[in-house]
Parts: structure tokens; sequence; C-alpha cells
């Protein structure tokens, strides 16, 4: 044994590297434009969403899927496939996205995912762009709701696994020396039925999301309270898998076509019209190199937005004055109107 032992050993770092080499090769995303041939041969964009989150992701009374997330995987299917129907949803907990936008299951998230370098590096995914700024709140009670998140200061508090905010409670309540016990559960709908059931004293969440729970309380809304304060930013996007930059890129800029619509006055009823004007035909990028460069037919940007209107038809429909939620714009108002929603040139 002796003998065999420096052998072995000369041996392990090959063995590590040969294991690096498999891990990596596993890893490998897909070849460059390999997503867009799939959609178009398909003839259907798979996009994964929630389990039903209201304002986001959710099936209605009539059975047909709506919301934010929901509207941006249309304008996709309008662009790429000149139809915006051409979409199967698939639910997803918050666990389980990331698995299913790997193992291509899926061709798109939009499930209310944030933007980190984490995902992005350790995942090997990329981010399209923000679809929605927000960030991590509290929901209680109204009636035991304490003034500020100090006064959860021992409270058991309701969290969804697999989300940037089991390690944004730890974090905060570690840095203010304040303790809690977290009620840690992986489906949205058994994390709602639990805290409305009172196992929790309070909800934590993305404030949109806290609000669209408020909205679905069996008694109202008006029973519970989001606290104002908020502990992270929460930079909502859609998440495509990494190694396809041209269907990257091709999902960013249609999310940036909803915006730049908005900030040039461009919305639903009025885009066709409104795309025979010089100005607007170059601020929105629709000369005929921008569809051979992305792959997809001329008149995409005229799809997509005539598809579910621009960004701010979008948020108002699905979280603000149009909806339950009534969430004010504030950060994901148009840059030239007080927010910090900004769209490059597309030209």
């Amino acid at each position: 044994m002796t003998k065999v032992m420096p052998r072995l050993e000369a041996c392990l770092p090959v063995a590590r590297a040969l294991a690096l080499c498999i891990a990596a090769l596993c890893a490998v995303p897909a070849h460059a434009g390999e997503y867009l041939k799939a959609v178009k041969a398909r003839g259907l964009l798979r996009c994964g969403v929630s389990e039903g989150i209201t304002g986001f992701s959710a099936k209605d009374a009539a059975g047909r899927w709506a919301g934010m997330d929901v509207d941006f995987c249309r304008a996709v299917a309008a662009a790429t496939l000149g139809n915006a129907e051409k979409v199967q949803f698939v639910p997803l907990s918050s666990a389980a996205r990331f698995p299913a936008l790997l193992d291509n299951r899926i061709d798109l998230l939009a499930r209310q995912t944030t933007w980190t370098l984490g995902r992005e590096a350790g995942l090997k995914v990329r981010f399209a762009g923000v679809l929605l700024y927000d960030g991590q709140a509290f929901m209680a009670p109204a009636k035991t709701a304490p003034k500020n998140i100090a006064g959860l200061d021992g409270a058991t508090i309701c969290i969804e696994k697999g989300t940037t905010h089991v390690d944004g409670l730890a974090g905060y309540f570690a840095a203010n020396s304040l303790k809690y016990t977290p009620l840690v559960i992986e489906s949205t709908g058994d994390l709602r039925e639990a805290f409305f059931s009172g196992r929790c004293r309070a909800y934590t969440s993305d404030a949109s999301q806290l609000a669209a729970v408020r909205a679905s309380a069996p008694a109202g809304g008006a029973d519970y309270t989001i606290l104002e304060e908020r502990i992270s930013k929460e930079p909502l996007g859609p998440v495509v898998k990494g190694g396809d930059e041209e269907w990257a890129t091709l999902v960013r800029w249609v999310l940036f076509s909803l915006v730049a619509a908005e900030e040039n006055g461009v919305d639903r009823g009025n885009v066709a019209a409104r795309m025979r004007e010089p100005l607007i035909k170059r601020a929105l990028g629709v000369a005929d190199e921008s569809s051979v460069h992305l792959g997809i037919a001329p008149g995409w940007v005229t799809r997509a937005v005539g598809a579910v209107g621009n960004y701010g038809e979008m948020f108002e429909r699905n979280l603000g004055r149009g909806s339950p939620l009534k969430l004010a714009r504030g950060l994901n108002r148009p840059w030239n109107q007080g927010g910090i929603m900004y769209a490059p040139p597309l030209r």
C-alpha cells in the first residue's frame, strides 16, 4: 500500500481537474441562437411564471393567465413569433425556477426574480433588465402591526424558500440585534395560508408581492398593513439561460422597447399610426437592420406594444391604478417623469 499511495496522490490533482471539467461541460449553456431557433421551430414560447401571484402571474376567473410577468412573456412572443398568444405558461415555485431554466424546460423565466451577481455569475444565467424596481418589506395584521421593523423583535416571520429574502431577513435582524424565528415554506399558496391563519406574526417579501397577498386576504386587505420601511433593493427582471447571447439580446430589447414606447408617448392604441412618424421610427429602432440583427421579422416593436401596451400601460393595468394592488409607480416611472426607468437608444 505504501508504494501505491504516492501514485494515488499524484493522480488526485488530475482527478480534481477532470471533475471540474466535467462539471463545467454539464453546465455549458445553449449555443448562440439555439433558443430563438427552438422557439420558432416549436411555434411556442415556454415561459416560467409563479404558481399564482396577483398582478404578476395568476389565472383570472376565466382561467386565463394575467399579470405583469405574463404580459412581458406575451410581448416576447409577439415580437418573436408574431402572435402574443403563442405562450405556454409554466408555473414554478421560487425554489424550482432556476432548475427549470437551467434544465431547458423553459425558454424564459419571468417570475419576480431579483437580479444579483451571485445568480448571474454563479448560476450562469443572464438577466435581460429590470421589469420592476422593488424592495423587501414586512406585512402584519393591522390590529397588531408594530410601528416599525424593530417592533418585530422575537417574532415568527413567514418567508418563502429559495428567495433573496431569506438572507435579507437574516442579515438585517443580525445587524440590528433583533431576534426572530423564520417559518420557511416553499409554496406561495401554503405560505399565504400560514400567514392568514396566524402561524406567524409577519410576512416578509417584495413590497409588491405583499400587496398581492394582501389583496387576496379572505376578510379583505384592510385587515393587513405593510410597514413603510424597506430593507433591500430588489430589481426584478426576466431571466434567460447563459451562453446564448442572441436570445438574451432579443429578450432585453423587447423589454427596452416597452419602456421606450412610454417615453415617446407610444401606446397600444396609437402604435400603428405613430410608427409612421420619422422621429418615432428613429426613436424606437424599427429600421430593417434591427430585425435582421435580432433574427426576427420587421415590425417587432409594433407587435410587442400592440399586444400588451407600453411599460406604463402594463404597470397600471396589473399593479397600479387599474389593479386591486393600487401600487404607486415610484421608481418605476420613466426617467423623464421622476423615476429611473430608462431605455438605451433603439437604433
